[in-house]
């Protein structure tokens, strides 16, 4: 049997904070993700990058093709390396995954028939792969986001992982960082880089705090699923509410605008925020589809700049204006993108109960009904 060959995409940084924050992040978790990789047997391991990196044993491809497609380049590497058995991985992705989990992952890419099991089937940031050289007669999508619809649409079968925070969680904004360095987990490459640029998040400890207060009302604002959304609502003490809108904006996005992004659009972002605050104590905001109006986002230089509320450095007029009242809302607000209200949701209650003495079991336990 052909041994399993991982794939691993990591993007170039750019030179905003934001976006160096980022990429430490990523660089981390990369790091850390091959560690383990090596640990459980996995060669070769791939990395499609242009960043200086090289971790020992391991082989460091530069993208074929600019603009960067991640499609193009998946098939490249499986074409040119006859790869059977595949793990592709997103760099700030798999970071939480333990050697069982990969170990997992190894198993189904020894199938005998193709199929593909992701983390996230609607926006993939992992996936196992098994007869990966069917992968190279399909049309692949520019983004990995993409990859599950890409394989259903061609007849291939396709499985999802549990939810928990080793499979939703991906360091895509600076505040997926901020939430590593608050709750201690990840390996130590990731630790350390997490550690150098996070812990000053203003909003992140008071909103921690409200989660174990059975009095304090918590919204949920953008991508959130609803078994995520089930998951940290008995883990934490607050009440929650979510709206939940623009889901797949990635993998399958349209031109449609949110009902709160044609809110704020309306009232402004210092009013709009005035109804948040009015509604409850704190919230997550995912702010890509609440801001992207049009379908377009601006780069990422102004998006995780915003991410970190430094709206003095944000170019776009929209995005530093909504940042602007984030930062002086008098509630604790934390924005981010979808890793914030998916991953983030099994990070944040760990984050929070660390600073409380309070029983974990808070909620009622359910009862088997049984009907005569």
């Amino acid at each position: 049997m052909s041994r399993a060959a991982a794939v691993i995409m990591h993007p170039p940084s750019g030179p905003s904070l934001g976006e160096r924050i980022v990429h430490a992040g990523r660089t981390g978790a990369l790091l850390d993700l091959v560690d383990a990789l090596t640990r459980v047997g996995v060669d070769p391991v791939f990395i499609v990058t242009t960043a200086d990196i090289a971790p020992t044993g391991v082989h460091v491809l530069p993208p074929t093709r600019t603009p960067f497609h991640f499609g193009a380049e998946l098939r490249e590497v499986i074409t040119k390396f006859a790869i059977e058995r595949l793990l592709y991985f997103g760099s700030g992705s798999g970071a939480l995954l333990t050697d069982v989990q990969i170990r997992t992952l190894l198993e189904f890419t020894a199938r005998s028939a193709p199929g593909a099991l992701f983390n996230n089937f609607y926006s993939c940031d992992f996936a196992a792969v098994s007869q990966a050289h069917v992968l190279t007669g399909i049309d692949l999508p520019a983004v990995d986001n993409a990859l599950g619809f890409a394989l259903a649409d061609a007849g291939i079968p396709c499985f999802a992982l549990p939810h928990d925070a080793a499979t939703r969680f991906d360091i895509d904004t600076p505040t997926d960082v901020e939430l590593v360095a608050a709750a201690a987990v990840g390996g130590p490459h990731l630790r350390t880089a997490a550690g150098e640029f996070a812990g000053h998040h203003p909003h992140l400890s008071p909103f921690a705090r409200l989660l174990t207060s059975r009095s304090a009302r918590v919204h949920l604002i953008g991508r959130v699923n609803p078994i995520d959304w089930a998951w940290f609502e008995r883990a934490v003490a607050c009440r929650t509410s979510v709206v939940a809108e623009g889901r797949g904006m990635r993998a399958a996005p349209t031109s449609g605008a949110t009902i709160l992004g044609s809110v704020l659009a309306d009232d402004g972002p210092t009013e709009f925020i005035a109804r948040v605050a009015a509604a409850c104590d704190g919230a997550l905001i995912d702010t890509r589809p609440l801001l992207a109006l049009t379908g377009a986002l601006p780069p990422p230089s102004d998006r995780f700049t915003s991410d970190i509320l430094r709206p003095e450095l944000v170019v776009d007029p929209q995005w530093a204006a909504f940042t602007r009242a984030i930062r002086d809302a008098p509630i604790p607000i934390i924005v981010g993108g979808h890793s914030l209200v998916s991953g983030g949701l099994y990070l944040l209650p760990k984050i929070a109960w660390k600073w409380r003495d309070l029983p974990r079991r808070l909620h009622p336990e359910p009862i088997d009904w049984k009907k005569e």
